[in-house]
Formats: C-alpha cells, structure tokens, sequence
C-alpha cells in the first residue's frame, strides 16, 4: 500500500482491529491493513482518532499534514531513534569539515547529474529540441564539484546548475495548454509550479520519514543552511530525487495530456494555483506509481523501488558519517 493519501475533507480516520479505516459523509472510503501503511498525508481537513494516533507512534508510521494546496503544514513524529551514535556524528560534522563539504559535493553533484541525464534523455526522444546550452551550462556546473572546498562556492554551482536546467524546461512540455517560465515557489501562480511544489511537498515527507528510520536528525543539513523548523538534512537528500521522481511524474502527466487546465483553480487573492479534486488524485496515483517501480541500484546492483532507495540512501549516508565507508554515493541514474 506505501502511503496512504486522504484528500477528502473533514473525513474521519479511526482504526478497527488492525485495519486503518478512512470515513467521509457516513461512508467508509478506505480500508486498509495497517502493517500495509508506510505513511499517512493528509491533504486539507480531517480528524484522526486517538487510538490511531497511538498506533502510527507505536509502529513508527508518520503522519503529515499539508493543506489542499499541498504547502507542508508539519507532521506528527513518532520518538527519535536510540542510535544518539549516528546523531552525534552527525552533529561532528557540521561546518566546513571534510565531512561536510563531501556530502555537500555527493548532493549537488547527484542532482545536477540527474537534470543532465534527464535532458540528454529528452534530447534523443526528441531530436527537435535545441538542448545543448543548457546542458552544456549543466556540464560546466558540474565539472569543478571536486575541486570546491567551500560549502558556499557548491550552493553556487547547484544553483547555476539548477538555472540551466529550468532554463529549458518550457521545452521538454509538449502541449501548448502548460507553459513555464521560471519556478514560483510562494505561491505557485501557474499549473506547472503548483504541480512542482505539491511534489516536493511528498517527497519530502517520504525523505523525512527515511531519515527517521535511521535515526538522523532531520532538521540538521549540510548543503541547506540551518532554519527554525527548517528539516535542511531531508532537503539535503531530497536533491538527488527531485528530477528522478517529481519532475518525471509532471512531464508525464502533462505531455501524456492526463492533466488538463481544468483540473487547475486560481485563489483570487493571491493568485495562488492547485489541482482539483479529480487533478489531485491523478497526480498521487501518479506520484505512487512512481515510487513502487523498480530499478537497479548503481551502488548496490540490485533492483529496489524509489519507495525503499529513500532508506537506502539514508543508510548510506549513516554509513558515511559513522566511518563505515570512504564515500557517499548520490543516487545518479542513467
């Protein structure tokens, strides 16, 4: 089952037994055997019982709230980990150590790779498209990663590579309903940002939930810098993802047509862009598809989900910081 997505408002979410059920206007919409629950998500308003927040503490199982929208509002944890061993090395590293300023060379040099290979990709599907600058931009963000010592001189190169990279993404839409222009944040005033954002919004739930499991602190990163309720470590490990699964699932969904403008509304005040209701629950199956199928881990050479490669990056990364191996691998798939 993964996560578990509720999206109806004012639904009620309670617990028989050992089964996680989901209720909306008297009529039971979900029901689910709670060991099959990675994570909960709920979008807008509804109202959880008691029993099965005591449950999803119990077995480890997170609970995130976002709004309709899709902005992250926080989540219910459950108790941090025992492993105070990983946490204190984590904490060791902070700064400007060697161990800091590898893994912020592993995080940007995985996401740039990613959005080169994504739009190398497109460029073979479509020998249309005029690509080169921009990927040549993304190659000279690229190349002088292991030989920056500054933290801060890596933030620049992933953002030069991340401005060539969005720089053409209006070109890999193939539908002239969507158009992009640059990436809006706060809000997200076009369909294409607001899908964008509600992604990132998930995967950032599904990152955070990992690093618990491992039992990191999440809200202590290397290449994000600290902020009061800021999780930097997840956004951290969220970089190599974010090309592999959230900008994959949007150009599907738009170039495959399964989306239209009309499973798009504008708030009129802050202009403000979400999916509708049927928009909202193409995009999670979508997005959950995505994050069951199966590839063959670089490092590992066995095939895993994007679901379990979350984890799996983050026991890296402990292994990492704990002495257990030379290098962090980012996630770069081919």
């Amino acid at each position: 089952m993964g996560t578990v997505y509720v999206t109806q408002t004012d639904a009620f979410i309670g617990k028989v037994d050992e089964r996680l059920t989901v209720k909306a206007e008297k009529k039971t919409i979900l029901d689910v055997p709670l060991i099959k629950v990675a994570g909960i998500v709920i979008l807008g308003r509804a109202t959880v019982s008691p029993a099965v927040i005591n449950e999803l503490l119990e077995r480890h199982i997170c609970l995130s709230f976002l709004t309709q929208t899709g902005r992250y509002l926080g989540r219910l944890e459950p108790e941090v980990t025992k492993n105070i061993f990983l946490r204190k090395a984590q904490w060791q590293a902070i700064g400007e150590s060697e161990l800091a300023i590898h893994l912020v060379r592993g995080f940007v040099r995985g996401k740039l790779k990613n959005y080169r290979h994504a739009l190398l990709r497109y460029q073979r599907e479509h020998p249309e498209l005029d690509l080169n600058t921009n990927i040549t931009r993304l190659e000279q963000a690229i190349a002088p990663i292991e030989q920056t010592s500054k933290i801060d001189s890596l933030r620049g190169l992933e953002g030069a590579g991340s401005a060539a990279y969005f720089g053409c993404f209006n070109q890999l839409i193939k539908t002239s309903q969507f158009q992009f222009e640059a990436r809006r944040r706060r809000p997200p005033t076009d369909p294409v940002n607001a899908l964008l954002s509600f992604g990132y919004s998930l995967l950032r739930h599904d990152v955070q939930s990992a690093l618990n499991i491992v039992g990191f602190d999440p809200y202590l990163g290397y290449l994000h810098v600290e902020r009061y309720g800021r999780p930097s470590l997840a956004l951290d490990l969220m970089e190599e993802f974010r090309p592999l699964i959230v900008d994959a699932v949007v150009l599907s969904l738009i170039n495959k047509r399964s989306l239209t403008l009309a499973d798009f509304t504008t708030e009129p005040l802050s202009g403000a862009v979400s999916l509708t209701k049927e928009g909202l629950h193409a995009f999670l199956r979508a997005y959950e598809q995505k994050k069951q199928s199966q590839f063959k881990h670089p490092v590992l050479g066995n095939k895993h989900s994007y679901q379990e490669t979350f984890e799996i990056q983050a026991r890296l990364l402990a292994k990492y910081l704990m002495g257990d191996i030379d290098k962090y691998p980012p996630l770069v798939l081919k």
